[in-house]
């Protein structure tokens, strides 16, 4: 028979043998749960100490940003204080791509906003939807800025800018220069002070959400540092004379182009400086490059007789010349050299030094030339500044070119005497009438008001005057420039007509007109250059287009100047001629003084 335990019997005997269990099973669990402990308090660690540089990092380049903060351009002034550029405060406006389009169907209403095509607008945004910042439109008015940012459209923000103006525009363009959209310059003096005009943008830290918004200002990085302002030796009243004189002239003569530079004589400050055709500075895109050119600073030009006053003191300092002898035979107005026509218009018989300049005889000063010494000719010609930079310091200024002198010719000497073979910038013209207007002292020309330049003397005082007295003689009765008369006042100056280099040699019936002045002649204050390039009607002649706008600009600077006149009851306009004394037996074919330039190629 088999014995089976009983039902009570062996559930009596599991429960004895299961009380052990539950307890390992708690254990177990808590230790489990004290290793997730340890675990977490480990990664907590590594986060916080071990690598929290590099979390931070991580964090701060997802929500951290650096934005700049805008500072003003350094506003220009002319000598007297009146603003010629000036930074005005725009809104640039910018969007978060990604979030534009997920309001795509308010494309068309900001486009309308911001004058664009919502269809182009929309492709622009959808071709760089991976970024988180792109421009619409830059340096937009205030006004208009903070109407597109009323329509709370998302993704879009504004951002605040300066943009360049210029209150005189067109009158100062070409001095001036321009800056681009980020107020960077680019040409003129813009460029050539950019980084003392400048200034250095700030810095700020702050936070932005998942869209792009600022939602705190952590920290200023860096603080904003304006540009400093800028005091231009400009005088605004003589360049607005200037520019108008030169313009009516271009118009009345049918020129191509023309430039007017004005210095003081005593410091070389360029108190004005202009050129035509210009341009709108605050609308620069619609200008091209030949309208944005300074000419006077780097085009270079044939001289023409205007380099006679130069030629004159290298004679007068060699000491075989003075004003009033030796006689120079002109022969007939024709002298043929080395095969070549050297000739005036007129046959002015037997002139002395100063009837040379008077009347302009390329014959005369073709002989004066021949008779001096090639390296005493070439250093003084070098150190009147031709074939070198004046210093100016403006970006882009011409050198010019002279041939070194011991390579000249004897034809290529003969016809230096009187401008041909040289190039040279207006400015470096006005740069030699202003050495001789201040007794020999060169002044470096600035275009800074109070620059104290290193200044050096090149011609004795003495040799300076005798060349200004010279030079009287021209704009008095019976000189070629009788209409750069300034009334009660004494000009000395010098015309200029010289054919224009073409291929092959000159052109003939293509000129270019001169005419350099200083004034009072007896106590120098101004100087003044002016050249009409191509002039096609009623006259090609240097002292009938160039002298009388030289007149019109002078009376008005020296009066806004009030410069004391020195000629009151001497002579004006037809009235008795002081220190002529250059004509010798002269035979001119009729009474009237024009400009003398050779009609063919003066070039070997």
């Amino acid at each position: 028979m088999t014995l089976r335990p009983h039902p009570l019997a062996l559930h009596r005997s599991t429960r004895r043998g299961s009380g052990p269990r539950p307890r390992r099973r708690l254990l177990l669990v808590a230790g489990v749960l004290g290793l997730v402990a340890l675990a977490l308090l480990a990664r907590a660690f590594d986060l916080q100490v071990v690598r929290k540089e590099f979390y931070q990092e991580q964090g701060d380049a997802r929500f951290l940003r650096e934005m700049p903060i805008a500072v003003s351009r350094g506003t220009i002034f002319d000598r007297n204080g009146e603003p010629l550029a000036v930074s005005t405060p725009v809104v640039s406006i910018w969007a978060n791509p990604p979030e534009v389009l997920e309001n795509a169907e308010r494309i068309p209403e900001l486009a309308q906003a911001l004058g664009l095509d919502a269809g182009e607008l929309k492709e622009r945004l959808a071709q760089r939807a991976d970024r988180e910042f792109v421009y619409l439109r830059r340096q937009l008015p205030p006004e208009m800025a903070q109407a597109v940012l009323d329509l709370g459209i998302p993704g879009i923000n504004g951002q605040r800018e300066y943009k360049r103006y210029y209150p005189s525009g067109e009158v100062t363009a070409h001095v001036l220069g321009f800056t681009n959209v980020d107020d960077h310059g680019q040409e003129g003096l813009e460029l050539a002070f950019d980084d003392w005009l400048a200034g250095k943008p700030g810095v700020k830290r702050v936070i932005r959400d998942r869209m792009g918004h600022v939602v705190e200002d952590v920290e200023l990085v860096r603080e904003p540092k304006p540009g400093k302002n800028l005091t231009l030796s400009l005088d605004r009243r003589i360049q607005f004379l200037a520019y108008h004189e030169l313009k009516n002239a271009l118009e009345e003569f049918q020129a191509e182009s023309g430039s007017m530079v004005i210095l003081d004589a005593r410091t070389g400050e360029v108190l004005a400086m202009v050129n035509l055709p210009t341009y709108n500075p605050n609308a620069v895109r619609a200008s091209t490059p030949a309208q944005r050119r300074n000419r006077a600073m780097t085009d270079v030009l044939e001289p023409g007789s205007t380099i006679k006053p130069v030629l004159m003191t290298a004679a007068l300092s060699s000491g075989k010349f003075t004003p009033n002898g030796p006689l120079i035979d002109t022969g007939g107005g024709h002298w043929f050299f080395q095969g070549h026509d050297i000739h005036d218009t007129h046959n002015w018989g037997v002139l002395t030094p100063t009837g040379v300049i008077t009347k302009s005889s390329n014959v005369g000063a073709a002989h004066i030339a021949m008779q001096l010494d090639t390296p005493l000719m070439y250093d003084t010609y070098r150190a009147f500044g031709f074939g070198n930079s004046t210093g100016s310091g403006f970006p882009g200024e011409a050198s010019g070119y002279l041939k070194v002198g011991r390579d000249w010719r004897p034809l290529e000497k003969a016809i230096m005497g009187y401008g041909y073979g040289l190039n040279v910038t207006p400015l470096q013209l006005a740069n030699a009438y202003a050495t001789l207007a201040d007794g020999g002292v060169m002044h470096p020309p600035t275009f800074v008001k109070g620059a104290l330049n290193e200044s050096r003397a090149i011609v004795a005082p003495e040799i300076a005057a005798q060349v200004l007295k010279m030079m009287e003689t021209v704009t008095a009765p019976g000189g070629t420039a009788t209409g750069a008369q300034v009334a009660n006042y004494i000009v000395a100056g010098k015309t200029g007509t010289a054919h224009k280099a073409a291929a092959g040699g000159y052109a003939k019936n293509n000129y270019t007109a001169a005419f350099a002045g200083i004034v009072p002649a007896s106590a120098p204050r101004l100087v003044g250059i002016v050249i009409i390039d191509d002039p096609k009607k009623r006259s090609y002649y240097g002292g009938m287009v160039s002298g009388p706008v030289f007149a019109k600009v002078m009376e008005g600077a020296l009066r806004l100047l009030d410069v004391p006149p020195d000629n009151i009851g001497r002579w004006y306009a037809g009235g008795p001629l002081q220190g002529q004394g250059g004509l010798v037996g002269a035979k001119p074919r009729d009474d009237v003084s024009i400009d003398n330039e050779p009609v063919e190629d003066p070039n070997p």
